[in-house]
């Protein structure tokens, strides 16, 4: 084994990826319908490979943390700030029943093995991956009136508490959130996240990527004119429904694509391509001649783009309203395929009111839908690169935000890192969304971000402190370990029960994510989010984790109060 901890002192980055490579292939095997997932696989191997000795800087978990509490923050930042109402008196009443039900539960099992006052305060931090407790309850300790060497000794079983239960901690939120949830609730975390992003689309479409409609709602046929012949193309055009608009774009005349005009009168042999709503399209083709396969006819090539909707001439107004205030001939040809607010996907009905910033996706000829974005707005590109000046600032934001501290009484509250980062990535996604000419940043980086912090961190506190549990249960048997399972489990399932059966949570996504935030479990958040496939737990785990940091941070003096 010398030389492995030879290799790992030269390259302890090494034990890092090493964590990675190995706990993610391990975590895709399953046992029935359980699989332990990336994230605790990375976990299980960080605590093995520590038994050889490894030391890795703090810095790097404080990275790599950071950067995956930011990017979940600024993807979900627009729904969340959304969604806040009195909808979240159910999130704060959750993380209320987890913080009384564990303190109840960490001073009855202090009592009954008449644990000391250190060890209870660590196996809190430990169990419920809360580090806070560490400060607030030595802190608490340093003030009791004890020698100098009994408080020493009470404050250093803290950490001892701590490194033997912190591993389960965070294994033991990630088999309760991720395995037995679903399992109670008989569905699982991805189909009740499609459910509520489909409840968020207003009923539009949910595609995942490669996948496409067999029925498209724009289509492009060719037909004969047929008995048209002698209408003019306006005339044909204005037969359609006026909410299922068609474009007759292209006409094919004698074998030559000749350029066309409202006022141009069609000859029963030529060859028609309309483009439009496909009812409309459906509707137009009994006026017509025979359909020809697409080969036969003229062809043109399509786009889709999205503007900005900044013009003060659309601002305030009802669809119904723009529709006879713009010309026909703006229109012409344009057709609107989506309607966002943000990320929000807005019903184009009616009586949909604009608003300053919204995000209209056109599809139409280039010359068309250059015509139309000249009117509506700035032209939407999407960039493969991230706006790191934005994202700098706003990591830059958060961990300010997290140096910051509160005094109650003697009880410092913070929101640390982790808190400020998150807090940073949800004003910034919002405003991202409301702006997004600025603050770039492509899903595939954001999930990178995501994925790499979250497996990261983990591994470097496996790494960290697995070696030191791992001794202390060998020196000191298994008690402590075994209470600190307790003291993981009996909290989270009693507001597992109570969410289910008196909160009434009845989306396994949407509990999934609130639950994991009660006991800030961000491994098992991790974890949901990858089984969601979608940001749905965000919005309830941003609520509940934020009232968790400051709520189980309070634990620390209670406990050596209480014990």
């Amino acid at each position: 084994m010398n030389w492995l901890h030879e290799i790992f002192r030269l390259s302890p980055e090494l034990a890092l990826f090493l964590s990675l490579a190995v706990g993610t292939w391990i975590g895709q095997f399953k046992l029935g319908a359980f699989q332990l997932g990336g994230v605790a696989g990375a976990l299980l191997v960080s605590v093995l490979i520590s038994q050889v000795g490894v030391t890795i800087d703090s810095g790097i978990k404080n990275v790599l943390f950071a950067l995956f509490i930011y990017a979940v923050g600024f993807e979900s930042g627009p729904k969340f700030f959304s969604s806040l109402g009195r909808r979240t008196l159910r999130e704060i009443a959750l993380a209320l029943i987890l913080v009384v039900s564990s303190l109840i539960t960490i001073v009855a099992m202090a009592k009954f093995f008449a644990l000391d006052k250190g060890i209870a305060a660590g196996i809190a931090a430990g169990a419920l991956t809360q580090s806070a407790i560490i400060g607030t309850a030595s802190a608490a300790i340093s003030k009791l009136s004890l020698d100098p060497a009994q408080l020493q000794q009470m404050q250093g079983n803290v950490a001892v508490g701590y490194a033997v239960t912190y591993i389960f901690g965070s294994l033991g939120a990630i088999i309760i959130c991720v395995n037995i949830l679903p399992k109670i609730m008989g569905r699982t975390i991805r189909d009740d996240a499609v459910k509520a992003e489909l409840e968020l689309l207003h009923g539009a479409s949910l595609l995942a990527p490669g996948q496409e409609p067999a029925l498209p709602e724009l289509v492009g046929r060719v037909f004969l004119a047929g008995p048209a012949a002698g209408k003019t193309v306006a005339a044909v055009e204005s037969a359609a429904d006026p909410l299922y608009p068609v474009t007759l774009e292209r006409i094919k005349r004698r074998g030559e694509v000749i350029a066309v005009t409202p006022e141009m009168r069609l000859n029963d042999t030529d060859v028609l391509l309309l483009v439009g709503r496909r009812k409309g399209v459906i509707a137009l083709a009994s006026l017509l001649g025979k359909e020809l396969e697409a080969e036969e006819g003229p062809e043109m090539v399509m786009q889709t783009s999205e503007a900005l909707l900044t013009n003060p001439v659309f601002i305030g107004k009802r669809i119904d309203e723009l529709r006879q205030q713009i010309s026909v001939d703006v229109r012409h040809g344009v057709f609107v395929t989506a309607l966002k607010r943000g990320e929000v996907l807005l019903p184009f009905k009616d009586d949909t009111v604009i608003q300053q910033n919204d995000i209209v996706t056109l599809y139409g000829s280039e010359q068309d839908v250059q015509r139309a974005v000249a009117l509506a707005g700035p032209l939407l590109i999407k960039s493969p690169k991230s706006d790191l000046m934005f994202h700098g600032l706003g990591l830059s934001f958060g961990l300010i935000l997290g140096l910051l501290v509160v005094r109650i009484g003697a009880v410092p509250l913070t929101l640390g890192s982790g808190g400020g980062a998150l807090l940073a990535g949800l004003i910034f996604g919002w405003y991202q969304a409301r702006k997004p000419l600025s603050g770039n940043m492509p899903t595939p980086a954001s999930g990178l971000l995501r994925d790499l912090g979250l497996a990261g961190f983990v591994a470097v506190v496996g790494l960290q402190s697995g070696l030191q549990a791992v001794q202390t249960v060998m020196s000191n048997g298994i008690s402590i370990f075994l209470i600190g399972v307790v003291v993981t489990v009996v909290p989270l399932m009693i507001t597992l029960l109570i969410g289910r059966y008196v909160l009434r949570y009845d989306n396994v996504a949407i509990f999934a994510g609130a639950l994991s935030g009660t006991r800030s479990a961000n491994p098992a958040f991790g974890e949901i989010l990858d089984k969601a496939g979608n940001s749905v737990p965000t919005a309830p785990f941003a609520v509940t984790y934020g009232l968790a940091n400051v709520f189980l941070t309070l634990l620390g003096p209670l406990i050596v109060a209480l014990v």
